[in-house]
């Protein structure tokens, strides 16, 4: 219908993604909080605690690929629900562990159950928002499991100094099951699919890649490969057909590249969720009221990180990825170096972890919006859990070689493996396109 107002149910389904992915971020972020509680109750070793997250993110990192081809082949949202229920029991099932042993395994079991959400709101962001506001809503997306660390060491605090370190993991059981009823009731796997959905929208969704195409093709006029500004030269701006097959993503060099850089950024990220508390309880021996303060800073600064880099890339930088993304590795560099010089005093440590926050993710949701410049739609699941199962992989090994670093030497060395694996980031990055996709009609 001609003049008809698009609805806005795309912001909904963004909304139900960002509080999905935000209990998840909970359900894994809540150990750091029980860290020094379990290792008492149970008797563990900063191996052992390192060990934890590692199977966390190696089971996590094994049912990527594979939920990245269910979803591409059966959509998100038959599949999508069950893992968030499965979520929700594993958490429960960390509040009667009664060993080690039964620990690990209940945090491998949330890695599993975990590791599909990912993907599954990777592929409806892909789906659902039009090419220019793809940066802002992977950036919310992205800083929801941000935002679940901002709010969970204070919460946490307050439940283990109420009830116990059990609760934590019980009540944190308990969202999910709501947000997956909604998910089944609200959100389909193509907005065209949708009641809740208008024509005006889904035309609004779909073609606005040609008008970008448009843009882009009436700009290269202007600017010509010659006389492209100083940032298109750096991030090596190239127009290219977007990969249509497995075997052409498995090739990609630009795929494996970014893939391996948000391997060392996640590592960084789940080892300050995994490691912060202890470092300040152990280190600056900080009160627990003042742990989950000074912890909850990193976070805080995260969500804004996000939020801020989601916009910048899309409104800054004309929807270009790699920006940001080097903006980020090159200042994490420095903020992780930094961090040797941490003071005691709370309220500076607060404001530097807050810095490094908003900093390591400026360009952290651009990792996975990077997949969907260089691939079709179709493809974009396959590509991006590429990515994440590197990422996870990332998250498992960094958090334990924590452990042992901690174990042979001290945290001023954790500082300064942080540093470098930022710095391989950046150089990892100076060798990527960046994509602009060629999808122009054939003649």
């Amino acid at each position: 219908m001609m003049g008809e107002k698009k609805t806005g149910h795309r912001w909904w389904v963004l909304a139900l993604i960002f509080l999905i992915y935000m209990v998840a971020g909970a359900d894994r972020s809540n150990i750091g909080m029980v860290v020094p509680f379990i290792k008492k109750t149970f008797s563990l070793s900063n191996t052992d605690i390192g060990a934890m997250a590692s199977f966390f993110y190696l089971t996590y990192a094994c049912v990527q690929i594979p939920a990245g081809h269910l979803f591409s082949k059966k959509g998100v949202r038959k599949f999508l629900p069950i893992s968030v229920i499965l979520t929700s029991m594993a958490t429960f099932i960390m509040g009667v562990a009664n060993s080690g042993v039964h620990l690990k395994m209940a945090r491998a079991l949330l890695g599993f159950a975990e590791g599909p959400l990912n993907i599954g709101c990777i592929t409806s962001i892909n789906r659902w928002f039009p090419t220019q506001e793809k940066g802002i809503a992977t950036g919310v997306f992205m800083s929801s499991i941000k935002f679940a660390p901002a709010f969970v060491p204070p919460l946490c605090a307050w439940i283990i100094l109420t009830f116990g370190w059990r609760e934590v993991f019980y009540a944190f059981a308990v969202p999910g099951f709501l947000l997956a009823v909604l998910w089944w009731i609200f959100v389909n796997d193509k907005p065209e699919d949708s009641k809740f959905c208008n024509q005006a929208e889904v035309d609004y969704i779909n073609n606005s890649t040609i008008e970008i195409h448009k843009k882009n093709q009436s700009d290269d006029q202007v600017d010509t490969e010659n006389s492209r500004g100083l940032v298109d030269q750096l991030i090596r701006t190239k127009m290219i057909k977007p990969l249509a097959t497995n075997s052409e993503i498995l090739r990609s060099w630009n795929v494996w590249a970014c893939a391996l850089g948000y391997f060392f950024l996640v590592g960084i990220t789940y080892t300050i969720m995994t490691w912060i508390p202890s470092y300040l309880i152990n280190v600056k021996h900080f009160s627990i009221v003042k742990v989950g303060l000074v912890a909850a800073a990193p976070w805080v600064g995260a969500v804004l990180g996000n939020i801020i880099g989601g916009i910048i890339s899309d409104k800054v930088f004309a929807s270009k990825r790699k920006p940001n993304m080097m903006i980020t590795a090159a200042s994490t560099v420095v903020l992780m170096y930094s961090l040797l010089y941490a003071p005691n005093d709370p309220t500076i440590l607060g404001f530097l972890l807050l810095t490094a926050g908003i900093f390591l993710n400026l360009g952290y949701s651009t990792f996975l919006a990077y997949p969907m410049g260089i691939t079709t739609k179709e493809k974009c699941p396959f590509a991006a859990a590429i990515i994440n199962t590197s990422g996870s992989l990332g998250g498992a090994f960094a958090p334990f070689a924590v452990g042992v670093i901690l174990d042979v030497f001290s945290w001023n060395m954790v500082f300064v493996f942080l540093s470098g694996t930022s710095l391989l980031t950046l150089m990892l990055l100076l060798t990527m396109i960046e994509p602009i996709p060629d999808r122009s009609p054939k003649s």
